[in-house]
């Protein structure tokens, strides 16, 4: 059955995209009124109402009205829309990258919990954790950790699936602080996040799956090794024409 609303997701997910752009290169400032008149030259021409409701979703507002009485920074379990709409393909690195959780297992069954967040530009891995809980805690430290490593410009977005890890006020205060703008997939719709989905499918049909880690120390280094060795800088991937990511970063 064709979905009639396609188009309209659309173009309402690269008009979200270029009002946070323009949000983050004038540092926060742009009320609803100045984002419409900054808009118009990029060929988005909306009215005050319909920009108005775009920011709103996308929790941005002018700098100005941040001390606004009845306005919560940071509140709790905040969904945000999805920015890409199944539009995985970015033209330069460190624009928009995308998270996940997943489980992996020790040969005596303990569970462990892996955050990964992946650059779409060239499906390159940035920043892999393990942690014996599946916690915002966890989610956080996985993004400091790519943050650092990386340094990404105001307005990076990051997009995920709406998890409770990835809503909690303590990772949304952290995005916030960070200047990086969340996004989220659909409720249901695993192919909203299909990049992170085909990664740990690869980690768990090409590694993992094959192997048997009895301690913690083993695995961790097992799936580091995966990640920032074999998957970045050997693997050929078929979104880079049978390259590995670093050799088409580098391209």
């Amino acid at each position: 059955m064709k979905d009639r609303k396609a188009g309209y997701r659309e173009e309402k997910a690269k008009t979200q995209r270029k009002i946070v752009e323009l949000y983050h290169k004038a540092n926060g400032t742009p009320g609803y009124r100045f984002m419409r008149d900054l808009l118009i030259p990029h060929k988005f021409n909306y009215s005050y109402s319909t920009i108005y409701r775009y920011m709103l979703e996308l929790g941005l507002r002018s700098v100005v009205r941040r001390k606004k009485p009845g306005y919560k920074k940071g509140k709790p379990n905040k969904i945000f829309p999805n920015l890409l709409n199944q539009n995985f393909k970015v033209e330069a690195p460190n624009a928009v990258w995308c998270t996940d959780f997943t489980y992996l297992y020790l040969s005596d069954g303990t569970v462990r919990y892996n955050c990964t967040i992946i650059d779409l530009y060239d499906r390159s891995v940035i920043a892999s954790k393990n942690g014996n809980h599946i916690t915002a805690q966890l989610a956080v430290e996985t993004l400091k950790k790519a943050i650092k490593r990386h340094v990404p410009g105001k307005g990076l977005i990051l997009h995920s699936d709406q998890g409770s890890q990835f809503t909690s006020k303590e990772f949304n205060d952290f995005c916030t602080d960070s200047f990086v703008q969340q996004s989220m997939s659909r409720a249901g719709c695993p192919y909203d996040n299909a990049p992170m989905e085909r990664y740990y499918n690869t980690l768990k049909h090409e590694h993992t799956n094959l192997f048997s880690f009895k301690s913690k120390g083993d695995l961790d280094k097992s799936v580091n090794d995966f990640a920032y060795v074999w998957y970045n800088h050997v693997r050929p991937h078929t979104y880079n024409g049978g390259r590995p990511p670093c050799v088409a970063r580098a391209a």
